[in-house]
């Protein structure tokens, strides 16, 4: 029964977690004063627990360049004095504040020293590590195998634990609050700046944040926006220029519905609209439908709408007979075949990003 107690209330405070939002906690600024973190709806934010004695301290000098370089862009660096490692960030935040200046001539803000694990740490860093969690170090790396053998035989498990490891400890934060990585004090300046640059520049945070929605609201997608994405997408990039490619966009709900009915289920994961691309029947065209479609989904994302590209309903569609009604009102000329189809809505669900493989990316120099 205590058990079962104890899981209750852990699961519960796991629920209370996932219902905040970044911009509900409040933090003390450099003076004592209540700073509310809804201040910066609209930033890109990079978290930071530092001290002041650290071998990681010139770290500072990295991140008041990056701070110079986006600032103008919506970028803000919140800094967290924190004396929890090695007792490495003694005296008050005014000294703090002091040296930080002096030796790094810092320019963003300051907040009054707190602690990041245990039990009187921060509420804002219980939410951080409940997001996202400790994922290792680096351990080809050199500073990352130091920092993994040092933390190792002070507890073999330490890496199973979601609690900050040490000083300069990163957290980056989307415009709209989400907690998107987390950086080790021994990852690269040079890869979180990639990160940073790809969400305040706003063409790259669209293709960042575009995901595959597979749950729409029962709300219709307003014509005029459907009409703008489309518009995007036959501005795509094509080869000499042909256009091969020819579109149908299908806003009738009722003959949604009906080759749903016909087809004994949801072909389209209940879209509200579709948005069919054809190609040529004798082949090609393929690599503009393709250009055309990416440049569709990543308007889409940009005007608040989810898409989802969808090739397993087409082979459905062309060899079910009970669905040809469907290609008939498509209107698709005899010399063209359905390609693909995006399901197109407002999104019920705000998926994660799944992990892309970098390894199969190389640079040639």
């Amino acid at each position: 029964m205590k058990k079962m107690i104890i899981s209750l209330m852990a699961m519960m405070g796991v629920l209370t977690l996932s219902a905040q939002c970044i911009y509900d906690f409040k933090v003390k600024d450099d003076a004592g004063k209540d700073v509310s973190l809804a201040a910066y709806k609209g930033k890109v934010l990079l978290i930071v627990n530092t001290a002041t004695r650290c071998g990681f301290t010139p770290q500072y000098k990295e991140l008041e360049a990056l701070y110079e370089k986006y600032a103008k862009d919506g970028f803000e660096i919140l800094d967290f004095p924190c004396n929890q490692f090695g007792e490495q960030a003694p005296g008050t935040i005014q000294e703090i504040h002091q040296f930080c200046t002096a030796n790094f001539d810092i320019q963003f803000p300051q907040f009054d020293k707190i602690e990041v694990n245990g039990a009187n740490e921060h509420p804002l860093y219980t939410f951080l590590k409940a997001q996202k969690g400790f994922s290792g170090f680096d351990t080809n790396d050199q500073r990352g195998k130091f920092m993994d053998d040092m933390l190792r035989k002070r507890d073999a498990d330490f890496d199973k634990k979601s609690d900050i490891k040490w000083n300069f400890t990163k957290f980056l934060v989307s415009r709209d609050g989400r907690v998107l990585k987390r950086y080790e004090p021994t990852d690269q300046i040079g890869d979180i700046e990639t990160d940073i640059m790809m969400e305040v520049n706003p063409v790259m945070s669209n293709i960042m944040a575009r995901r595959s929605v597979r749950k729409y609201l029962d709300k219709s997608v307003e014509h005029e926006k459907l009409e703008a994405v489309v518009k995007c997408g036959i501005n795509a990039p094509s080869g000499m220029n042909r256009q091969p490619w020819i579109v149908r966009v299908v806003e009738d709900q009722k003959l949604i519905s009906e080759v749903n009915q016909a087809a004994g289920r949801s072909l389209f994961y209940d879209a509200p609209a579709l948005i069919c691309v054809c190609t040529p029947a004798n082949g090609g065209g393929e690599l503009d439908a393709g250009l055309l479609g990416e440049n569709m989904m990543l308007a889409a994302t940009s005007l608040g709408l989810g898409t989802c590209c969808l090739g397993g309903p087409v082979r459905f569609l062309v060899s079910n007979e009970k669905c040809k009604f469907f290609l008939d009102r498509l209107d698709i000329p005899a010399d063209y075949k359905l390609n693909y189809i995006l399901a197109i809505g407002y999104p019920n669900e705000q998926p994660a990003a799944k992990p892309r493989d970098a390894s199969k990316v190389k640079f040639i120099k």
